[in-house]
């Protein structure tokens, strides 16, 4: 390996590092920002929310791979989100294991209510960075994920 190979793929590693650093700190400060609002909605609860606000009807399995939960836990939190009466589960018409999940009226009131606490947060993260930094850094870390799969 060449030593500019070995720097960069250090420098990915130390990326890694600091974007799962990041998104603990984003966690947290959204967390408490959640609690003032509602301390009994947790982070966990609100990017299912988030997901569903931006495609309505997933199913379980699409929202657990996109959260990173497994089967049991996002089973749990659907169902914490159901009995709240923020989100209701659909049985597929073909397959009825298949359970797409929908934001109902009080889910979308919700996510209303606290969007704009957890895009504070962000704009905090943001800071002085400008626009042109932001795309470069998506754009980077979008090819990194392509180099993946």
């Amino acid at each position: 390996m060449t030593k500019h190979a070995g720097n960069t793929t250090e420098m990915a590693m130390e990326l890694g590092w600091a974007m799962s650093e990041m998104k603990s700190c984003l966690r947290q400060k959204i967390q408490e920002k959640i609690n003032g609002y509602d301390p009994d909605l947790s982070f966990e609860l609100l990017e299912i929310i988030g997901l569903l606000w931006r495609s309505d009807g997933m199913n379980q399995q699409d929202i657990g791979r996109i959260v990173s939960k497994d089967k049991s836990s996002i089973t749990y939190l659907i169902s914490c989100l159901v009995e709240r009466g923020l989100a209701k589960r659909i049985t597929g018409k073909k397959d009825k294991r298949n359970k797409q999940v929908f934001l109902t009226e009080k889910g979308r009131q919700k996510r209303e209510m606290i969007f704009p606490l957890a895009l504070a947060v962000y704009q905090r993260a943001v800071g002085t960075i400008k626009e042109k930094e932001m795309q470069q850094a998506l754009a980077l870390v979008k090819k990194m994920i392509i180099n993946l799969e």
